[in-house]
């Protein structure tokens, strides 16, 4: 089976809705964000169509959005999962484990 983009419409406006009635994003709008789920369905096709034997995903990701193709046994289109990379911009940077020396 070939697969397409189109295969995941109702996939990608279950996302979308969920986007714009839920997430609080400050780096895409809802355009946006359907762009780059169109764009990371694309790559995680790819992925998974070019997956080594053995292999039973394809995933493709940017720092909000995770999209997984995953096989199913018996079934000839995969399950496609789409998931919100929980992210806050106001998170603080792990404080260094290598301690510098105090000024005297």
């Amino acid at each position: 089976m070939d697969l397409t983009p189109d295969m995941f419409t109702e996939e990608i406006k279950a996302a979308i809705k969920a986007f714009d009635l839920h997430i609080v994003c400050l780096d895409k709008s809802p355009e946006d964000c359907q762009a780059s789920l169109e764009s990371l369905l694309a790559k995680s096709i790819r992925t998974y169509e070019t997956r080594g034997e053995g292999m039973r995903h394809g995933i493709a990701l940017d720092n909000q959005v995770t999209i997984i193709l995953s096989q199913i046994d018996d079934e000839p289109k995969p399950m496609c999962g789409i998931y919100f990379n929980l992210h806050s911009p106001y998170k603080k940077k792990p404080l260094s484990s290598v301690h510098e020396p105090a000024e005297q």
